[in-house]
Protein backbone atom coordinates (compact mmCIF):
# COMPACT_ATOMS: atom_id res chain seq x y z
CA UNK A 1 0.00 0.00 0.00
CA UNK A 2 1.48 3.38 -0.97
CA UNK A 3 2.09 6.06 1.64
CA UNK A 4 1.88 9.78 1.01
CA UNK A 5 3.62 12.55 2.92
CA UNK A 6 2.76 16.23 3.11
CA UNK A 7 5.45 18.52 4.56
CA UNK A 8 5.51 22.20 5.38
CA UNK A 9 7.43 24.63 7.58
CA UNK A 10 6.44 27.70 9.59
CA UNK A 11 7.80 29.93 12.31
CA UNK A 12 6.95 29.33 15.96
CA UNK A 13 6.15 26.39 18.18
CA UNK A 14 2.54 27.36 19.00
CA UNK A 15 1.30 27.81 15.40
CA UNK A 16 3.12 24.63 14.38
CA UNK A 17 1.34 22.57 17.03
CA UNK A 18 -2.00 24.23 16.24
CA UNK A 19 -1.55 23.33 12.57
CA UNK A 20 -0.72 19.78 13.60
CA UNK A 21 -3.90 19.60 15.67
CA UNK A 22 -5.97 21.01 12.79
CA UNK A 23 -4.90 18.03 10.65
CA UNK A 24 -7.24 15.81 12.68
CA UNK A 25 -10.21 17.31 10.81
CA UNK A 26 -8.87 16.85 7.26
CA UNK A 27 -10.11 14.17 4.86
CA UNK A 28 -8.82 11.68 3.93
CA UNK A 29 -7.82 11.13 7.53
CA UNK A 30 -4.05 11.14 8.20
CA UNK A 31 -2.39 8.07 9.65
CA UNK A 32 0.10 10.22 11.55
CA UNK A 33 1.13 13.82 12.20
CA UNK A 34 4.54 14.97 13.42
CA UNK A 35 5.65 18.42 14.59
CA UNK A 36 9.39 19.01 14.94
CA UNK A 37 11.69 21.95 15.55
CA UNK A 38 14.33 22.09 12.83
CA UNK A 39 17.89 21.76 14.14
CA UNK A 40 19.50 24.29 11.81
CA UNK A 41 19.07 27.32 14.05
CA UNK A 42 16.50 28.86 11.66
CA UNK A 43 13.67 28.96 14.21
CA UNK A 44 11.44 27.06 11.78
CA UNK A 45 9.19 24.15 12.69
CA UNK A 46 8.27 21.31 10.35
CA UNK A 47 4.83 19.72 10.21
CA UNK A 48 4.75 16.32 8.53
CA UNK A 49 1.50 14.49 7.75
CA UNK A 50 1.19 10.87 6.56
CA UNK A 51 -1.66 9.42 4.52
CA UNK A 52 -2.62 6.03 3.09
CA UNK A 53 -4.75 7.78 0.43
CA UNK A 54 -3.89 10.66 -1.87
CA UNK A 55 -4.30 13.80 0.28
CA UNK A 56 -6.60 16.67 -0.66
CA UNK A 57 -4.08 19.30 -1.76
CA UNK A 58 -6.72 22.04 -1.85
CA UNK A 59 -7.57 21.41 1.80
CA UNK A 60 -3.87 21.39 2.66
CA UNK A 61 -3.42 24.72 0.90
CA UNK A 62 -6.25 26.27 2.92
CA UNK A 63 -4.73 25.09 6.19
CA UNK A 64 -1.23 26.27 5.21
CA UNK A 65 -2.59 29.74 4.44
CA UNK A 66 -4.64 29.86 7.64
CA UNK A 67 -1.60 29.15 9.83
CA UNK A 68 0.98 31.15 7.88
CA UNK A 69 2.86 28.06 6.69
CA UNK A 70 4.60 27.44 3.40
CA UNK A 71 2.75 25.44 0.76
CA UNK A 72 2.65 21.72 1.60
CA UNK A 73 4.93 19.53 -0.50
CA UNK A 74 3.15 16.23 -1.21
CA UNK A 75 5.10 13.11 -2.14
CA UNK A 76 4.38 9.43 -2.59
CA UNK A 77 6.71 7.26 -0.54
CA UNK A 78 7.68 3.96 -2.16
CA UNK A 79 7.24 0.80 -0.14
CA UNK A 80 10.58 0.02 1.49
CA UNK A 81 11.87 -2.56 3.93
CA UNK A 82 13.55 0.08 6.06
CA UNK A 83 15.47 -2.28 8.32
CA UNK A 84 16.94 -4.04 5.28
CA UNK A 85 17.69 -0.64 3.75
CA UNK A 86 19.46 0.57 6.88
CA UNK A 87 21.46 -2.63 7.07
CA UNK A 88 22.70 -2.04 3.54
CA UNK A 89 23.48 1.63 4.14
CA UNK A 90 24.96 1.55 7.65
CA UNK A 91 28.40 0.04 7.42
CA UNK A 92 30.30 -0.56 10.66
CA UNK A 93 31.87 2.53 12.20
CA UNK A 94 35.34 2.75 13.73
CA UNK A 95 36.02 5.48 16.29
CA UNK A 96 39.44 4.96 17.79
CA UNK A 97 39.31 1.65 19.65
CA UNK A 98 35.53 1.37 19.29
CA UNK A 99 33.80 -0.61 16.54
CA UNK A 100 30.05 0.01 16.23
CA UNK A 101 28.18 -2.59 14.18
CA UNK A 102 24.88 -4.36 13.59
CA UNK A 103 24.44 -8.11 14.03
CA UNK A 104 24.43 -8.49 10.22
CA UNK A 105 28.09 -7.39 10.31
CA UNK A 106 29.16 -9.55 13.26
CA UNK A 107 31.67 -11.36 11.04
CA UNK A 108 33.50 -8.06 10.41
CA UNK A 109 34.41 -7.27 14.02
CA UNK A 110 38.23 -6.98 14.09
CA UNK A 111 40.40 -8.41 16.84
CA UNK A 112 41.60 -6.06 19.54
CA UNK A 113 38.75 -3.56 19.24
CA UNK A 114 36.01 -2.63 21.71
CA UNK A 115 32.85 -3.87 19.95
CA UNK A 116 29.49 -2.12 20.43
CA UNK A 117 26.45 -3.85 18.94
CA UNK A 118 23.62 -1.52 17.89
CA UNK A 119 20.89 -3.00 15.73
CA UNK A 120 19.82 -1.26 12.52
CA UNK A 121 16.21 -1.02 13.71
CA UNK A 122 17.45 1.17 16.58
CA UNK A 123 19.43 3.48 14.35
CA UNK A 124 19.46 6.69 16.39
CA UNK A 125 22.86 6.78 18.04
CA UNK A 126 24.62 4.16 15.92
CA UNK A 127 27.87 6.08 15.55
CA UNK A 128 27.20 7.12 11.96
CA UNK A 129 25.99 10.57 12.92
CA UNK A 130 28.76 13.14 13.40
CA UNK A 131 27.66 13.78 16.99
CA UNK A 132 27.86 10.18 18.21
CA UNK A 133 31.04 9.52 16.24
CA UNK A 134 32.62 12.65 17.69
CA UNK A 135 31.75 11.61 21.25
CA UNK A 136 33.22 8.13 20.80
CA UNK A 137 36.41 9.63 19.35
CA UNK A 138 36.61 12.04 22.28
CA UNK A 139 36.17 9.16 24.72
CA UNK A 140 38.97 7.26 23.01
CA UNK A 141 41.18 10.37 23.14
CA UNK A 142 40.71 10.80 26.91
CA UNK A 143 41.32 7.10 27.59
CA UNK A 144 44.43 7.07 25.39
CA UNK A 145 45.74 10.05 27.35
CA UNK A 146 45.51 8.07 30.59
CA UNK A 147 42.18 9.31 31.96
CA UNK A 148 40.13 6.69 33.85
CA UNK A 149 36.43 7.33 34.37
CA UNK A 150 35.28 6.06 37.75
CA UNK A 151 31.93 7.85 37.94
CA UNK A 152 30.43 8.26 34.49
CA UNK A 153 26.97 9.35 33.34
CA UNK A 154 25.44 9.62 29.86
CA UNK A 155 22.69 12.28 29.83
CA UNK A 156 20.22 11.91 26.95
CA UNK A 157 21.67 8.49 26.22
CA UNK A 158 19.56 7.38 23.23
CA UNK A 159 20.86 3.89 22.42
CA UNK A 160 23.36 4.13 25.35
CA UNK A 161 26.25 3.61 22.93
CA UNK A 162 28.39 6.16 24.79
CA UNK A 163 27.65 4.70 28.21
CA UNK A 164 28.45 1.23 26.87
CA UNK A 165 31.70 2.50 25.36
CA UNK A 166 32.78 3.76 28.78
CA UNK A 167 31.73 0.49 30.43
CA UNK A 168 33.80 -1.46 27.90
CA UNK A 169 37.06 0.21 28.92
CA UNK A 170 36.63 1.05 32.63
CA UNK A 171 35.47 -0.78 35.73
CA UNK A 172 32.42 0.22 37.72
CA UNK A 173 28.84 1.06 36.78
CA UNK A 174 27.95 3.70 34.22
CA UNK A 175 24.62 5.53 34.41
CA UNK A 176 22.62 6.16 31.24
CA UNK A 177 19.58 8.43 31.41
CA UNK A 178 17.06 9.78 28.94
CA UNK A 179 13.87 11.81 29.21
CA UNK A 180 12.19 9.49 26.68
CA UNK A 181 10.78 6.24 28.06
CA UNK A 182 11.20 4.49 24.69
CA UNK A 183 14.86 5.50 24.53
CA UNK A 184 15.42 4.05 28.00
CA UNK A 185 13.84 0.76 26.90
CA UNK A 186 16.02 0.71 23.77
CA UNK A 187 19.09 1.47 25.86
CA UNK A 188 18.33 -1.44 28.18
CA UNK A 189 17.90 -3.83 25.23
CA UNK A 190 21.29 -2.74 23.89
CA UNK A 191 22.93 -3.18 27.28
CA UNK A 192 21.70 -6.78 27.40
CA UNK A 193 22.70 -7.43 23.78
CA UNK A 194 26.24 -6.28 24.59
CA UNK A 195 26.52 -8.40 27.73
CA UNK A 196 26.79 -5.33 29.98
CA UNK A 197 24.01 -6.07 32.47
CA UNK A 198 25.05 -4.73 35.84
CA UNK A 199 27.63 -2.46 34.21
CA UNK A 200 25.24 0.10 32.67
CA UNK A 201 22.17 1.24 34.58
CA UNK A 202 19.44 2.88 32.49
CA UNK A 203 17.02 5.35 34.08
CA UNK A 204 14.32 7.73 32.87
CA UNK A 205 15.32 11.21 34.00
CA UNK A 206 15.45 14.84 32.91
CA UNK A 207 18.97 16.19 33.31
CA UNK A 208 20.49 15.32 36.67
CA UNK A 209 17.10 15.20 38.41
CA UNK A 210 16.90 11.58 39.53
CA UNK A 211 17.72 9.94 42.89
CA UNK A 212 20.19 7.48 41.33
CA UNK A 213 22.06 10.28 39.58
CA UNK A 214 22.10 12.39 42.73
CA UNK A 215 23.45 9.46 44.74
CA UNK A 216 26.21 8.73 42.20
CA UNK A 217 27.37 12.35 41.82
CA UNK A 218 29.80 14.00 41.59
CA UNK A 219 30.92 12.58 38.25
CA UNK A 220 34.37 12.66 36.70
CA UNK A 221 32.96 12.24 33.18
CA UNK A 222 29.64 13.42 31.78
CA UNK A 223 28.37 12.72 28.26
CA UNK A 224 25.57 14.92 26.91
CA UNK A 225 24.85 14.43 23.22
CA UNK A 226 21.65 16.45 22.99
CA UNK A 227 21.09 19.94 21.46
CA UNK A 228 22.36 23.48 22.04
CA UNK A 229 19.34 24.74 24.01
CA UNK A 230 19.17 21.86 26.50
CA UNK A 231 22.97 21.87 26.84
CA UNK A 232 23.00 25.54 27.80
CA UNK A 233 20.11 25.07 30.24
CA UNK A 234 21.96 22.12 31.79
CA UNK A 235 25.27 23.93 32.34
CA UNK A 236 24.78 25.10 35.98
CA UNK A 237 23.52 21.68 37.08
CA UNK A 238 26.35 19.95 35.26
CA UNK A 239 28.92 22.15 36.97
CA UNK A 240 27.46 21.19 40.31
CA UNK A 241 27.45 17.49 39.42
CA UNK A 242 31.14 17.26 38.35
CA UNK A 243 34.29 16.75 40.37
CA UNK A 244 37.11 19.31 40.06
CA UNK A 245 39.24 18.41 37.01
CA UNK A 246 36.35 16.30 35.71
CA UNK A 247 35.54 16.11 31.99
CA UNK A 248 32.37 16.67 29.96
CA UNK A 249 31.94 15.46 26.38
CA UNK A 250 29.16 17.44 24.70
CA UNK A 251 27.66 17.23 21.24
CA UNK A 252 24.44 17.73 19.30
CA UNK A 253 25.94 21.15 18.51
CA UNK A 254 25.96 22.65 15.03
CA UNK A 255 29.37 24.06 14.10
CA UNK A 256 28.16 27.66 14.27
CA UNK A 257 26.67 27.06 17.75
CA UNK A 258 29.81 25.68 19.38
CA UNK A 259 31.30 28.99 20.53
CA UNK A 260 28.06 29.93 22.29
CA UNK A 261 28.01 26.65 24.20
CA UNK A 262 31.70 26.94 25.10
CA UNK A 263 31.17 30.48 26.42
CA UNK A 264 28.24 29.50 28.65
CA UNK A 265 30.12 26.56 30.14
CA UNK A 266 33.18 28.72 30.75
CA UNK A 267 30.96 31.05 32.77
CA UNK A 268 30.13 28.02 34.92
CA UNK A 269 33.78 27.07 35.44
CA UNK A 270 33.97 24.33 32.79
CA UNK A 271 36.52 25.28 30.13
CA UNK A 272 37.34 24.05 26.64
CA UNK A 273 39.84 21.19 26.49
CA UNK A 274 39.36 19.92 22.91
CA UNK A 275 36.98 20.33 19.99
CA UNK A 276 36.38 18.50 16.72
CA UNK A 277 33.96 19.08 13.87
CA UNK A 278 32.59 16.21 11.78
CA UNK A 279 30.38 17.38 8.94
CA UNK A 280 27.95 19.99 10.27
CA UNK A 281 28.43 19.00 13.91
CA UNK A 282 30.96 19.88 16.61
CA UNK A 283 31.88 17.80 19.64
CA UNK A 284 33.53 19.62 22.54
CA UNK A 285 35.47 18.23 25.46
CA UNK A 286 35.42 20.48 28.52
CA UNK A 287 37.23 20.31 31.85
CA UNK A 288 36.02 21.70 35.14
CA UNK A 289 38.26 24.15 36.93
CA UNK A 290 39.59 23.21 40.37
Amino acid sequence: MPTFTALTTLTGREPAYKLGEAMDAILPEPTGVGVFEMEDGSGLWEVGVYFEETPDEAALAVLATAFGAKEFVVSEVPETDWVAHVRRELAPVEAGRFFVYGSHDADKVPEGCEPLLIEAAMAFGTGHHGTTLGCLKALDMLATGGFIGRRVVDIGCGTAVLAMGAARIWEGTVLASDIDEVAVDVAQVNVVANGLEGRVTCVEAAGFDHPELAAAAPFDLVFANILKGPLIALSPDMAGAMVPEGFAILSGILNEQADDVIEVYAQNGINLYHRESIGDWTTIVLRKMT
